[in-house]
């Protein structure tokens, strides 16, 4: 009975499930027949959204080729901030055309005042000077139709093998040798000289003294300079090699080695007598500071005894031991050999090894065109040898890679959130291109979100503005403000800037900095948005109290600025300030109100307080990440970069995914 319960419970479960599993189908059915037709009636699109759809904001996936992943090697990692994509596809917007490179910004000359002796109106002089050749300038270059440079940027240059100069062909050279095709790896370089005697020295720039005191100082200087990597600059020292044979702080003898970029110092390497721990990194296996013999070494005698102790315990034979003494000494010839290796320079002294430098980011051995020597010596003669033989012109513009992938994207009818005027020279070809290649690449300035432009005036030589005009035309990212360049009238570039932000770019928020100032652009971003949108804004490093020098290069008479303090300022390398400020800006330069100072950054300080005085208030935000010298560590800008170094620090961002310096110096 119980079997028969049991087999027709089975049954009905059976009968159960097989109902079950046909209305499920019939489900199926349905569902399928109902979602056929509706994708294709509107497309595949709807069907993945989150995934690798051709929706409106995905992307068709192409390989890249090897040329385009060469600088990338890793995809960015997301953005801090979220990156705002306008409602309308890129294909909808209107792309706005700018048809001239020039500055549309105008400077009245008819209002300044010639004979005026006040301190504000030198530079209005100045200001009129300058734009009235610019103009002129300008014109010759609209009527000249020749290609200029085709012929030179393809010139190769003949260069000896091997230069030999005597001492008194040296000193009436100016104390320098010229280098034509610069270094190249296994040149090397002999000089024969004779350090000076000390003399008395009552401001020496390597010791501190006290007023009235006086110290005795032997030092010379010998320096691989860039001479043809700028022009109307100070050349960058390449390698600064300084033997101290008295008057350093440390009252010892002493080496120390440093390169300089833009009259920035790195940090300097300083050999003491002292040999370079043995954990310490080498150059071509060879120690970075050797040991020599120091003035009452004690430590030095003591280890020797301990040594022969030991060595005699253990049973060691004994090892023939040589104390140098320092390899320099007044009025003592000796000859130095300074050879290029893979990974640094080497310096030998009357054939011993005395000091190694690593090769810094920055400049290459075929930039060093110049060996100088000065200070406190007496040089009998200079040998050059294993030359490179030939070099590319060094015209400026050969950095230039005319490609297309480096072309600004278009300027669309819209509002951006930041515009980015970077101060450029006319020569400054490298510089630039650098720029192009690294941070210019940074998707919220590809997506037009962030736009920037170089504002570079007219340079005093014609090759040079030929070469200027048709870069701007075919990169579309240069501003040509129609006025001779000139160090005083910087900061007409920017009102320039401020000019085309507000009233070209339709920014939001405007920054200004240099062509040698990496800038991390999410970063900035992200520092701009923890402001209220309704305030009024001033970020940078900011200087608060600082009082104009009245002596030296950077000397500020009374007549220029009369007050003991400046008002507070952000420091030229990098800034921003809201439209509002730059409105204001442009609209009291075009009524003759604004004042304009020599000095850039200080001039838009004195800018923003009058805002703040006169309209809402400014929110002044300072941060040390806005780095004035060098770079610094999770920068948002960073100062002082040649244009490798751009490229590393670039390409370190995007590996990383993080800041990281290619802090050489």
């Amino acid at each position: 009975m119980k079997r028969a319960k049991f087999d027709l419970f089975m049954s009905l479960s059976r009968q159960r499930s097989l109902q079950v599993l046909i209305l499920f189908g019939l489900l199926y059915v349905i569902l399928v027949g109902l979602e056929v037709p509706f994708v294709f009636r509107n497309g595949f699109s709807l069907v993945s959204q989150d995934g690798f759809g051709t929706g409106q904001f995905s992307k068709s996936f192409v390989l890249d080729s090897e040329e385009e992943l060469e600088e990338k090697e890793a995809p960015n990692r997301p953005l801090d901030v979220p990156l705002m994509v306008p409602n309308q596809s890129k294909s909808e917007r209107k792309i706005r055309e700018i048809k001239s490179p020039l500055s549309s910004l105008i400077f009245d000359g008819s209002y300044v005042n010639m004979t005026s002796n006040d301190g504000f109106s030198g530079i209005l002089k100045s200001a009129k000077e300058a734009f009235e050749v610019g103009k002129k300038f300008w014109k010759e270059l609209e009527l000249y139709k020749k290609e200029v440079g085709i012929v030179e940027s393809n010139k190769i240059e003949e260069c000896p093998h091997s230069i030999s100069i005597s001492g008194s062909e040296f000193l009436g050279k100016g104390r320098m040798m010229v280098l034509p095709c610069g270094l190249t790896l296994g040149s090397h370089i002999t000089v024969v000289g004779r350090p000076k005697r000390a003399h008395q020295e009552h401001d020496p720039k390597i010791s501190l003294l006290r007023e009235g005191q006086f110290l005795m100082v032997s030092q010379f200087m010998m320096e691989l300079q860039g001479l043809k990597t700028v022009d109307g600059e100070d050349p960058p020292r390449i390698l600064h090699f300084n033997p101290r044979l008295s008057g350093d702080w440390s009252g010892k003898p002493m080496i120390e080695q440093n390169t300089c970029y833009r009259m920035q110092w790195g940090t300097a390497q300083r050999c003491d007598g002292w040999r370079s721990r043995d954990d310490e990194e080498t150059v071509d296996g060879q120690v970075k500071c050797e040991e020599w013999i120091r003035d009452n070494d004690t430590n030095h005698s003591e280890q020797s005894k301990a040594s022969w102790w030991l060595n005699r315990l253990v049973g060691r034979k004994k090892k023939v031991a040589f104390d140098w003494p320092f390899p320099f000494s007044e009025d003592r010839l000796f000859v130095l050999t300074l050879s290029a290796g893979f990974e640094g320079y080497h310096v030998n002294v009357d054939g011993r090894h005395v000091t190694s430098f690593p090769y810094r980011i920055g400049f290459a051995l075929e930039d060093a065109t110049g060996l100088s020597l000065n200070g406190d010596i007496d040089v009998d003669s200079v040998f050059a040898a294993s030359l490179p033989t030939s070099h590319p012109s060094f015209a400026p513009q050969r950095h230039l890679d005319m490609s297309n992938r480096w072309k600004a994207p278009p300027l669309l009818d819209q509002h951006v959130d930041l515009f980015i005027g970077i101060l450029s020279a006319g020569n400054h070809f490298a510089e630039r291109m650098a720029i192009r290649r690294s941070w210019l690449q940074h998707q919220l300035i590809k997506s037009s979100n962030v736009v920037a432009r170089f504002f570079v005036a007219l340079h005093a030589r014609k090759d040079i503005n030929v070469e200027l005009k048709k870069e701007a035309e075919f990169f579309g990212d240069i501003v040509i403000v129609p006025f001779m360049d000139n160090y005083d009238l910087v900061v007409l570039k920017t009102v320039a800037i401020c000019e085309y932000g507000v009233h070209v770019a339709f920014a939001k928020n405007i920054m200004k900095c240099d062509d040698d100032t990496f800038v991390r652009v999410d970063a900035v971003i992200k520092e701009i948005n923890k402001i209220p949108e309704n305030r009024s804004l001033y970020v940078g490093n900011i200087n608060y109290y600082h009082k104009p020098l009245r002596n030296g290069k950077w000397a500020v008479t009374y007549e220029e600025w009369p007050e003991e303090d400046y008002p507070p300022y952000a420091n030229g390398p990098g800034y921003i300030i809201s439209s509002a400020i730059a409105n204001f800006i442009v609209s009291e330069f075009n009524t003759h109100k604004l004042k304009l100072f020599k000095m850039e950054d200080v001039s838009m300080g004195m800018w923003v307080e009058k805002f703040n005085s006169s309209s809402r208030p400014v929110q002044y935000v300072h941060s040390l990440k806005f780095s004035q010298s060098g770079c610094v560590d999770d920068y948002y800008t960073a100062h002082y970069q040649s244009p490798r170094q751009m490229i590393c620090m670039w390409n370190k961002l995007q590996q990383l995914g993080r800041p990281q310096c290619c802090n050489m110096r």
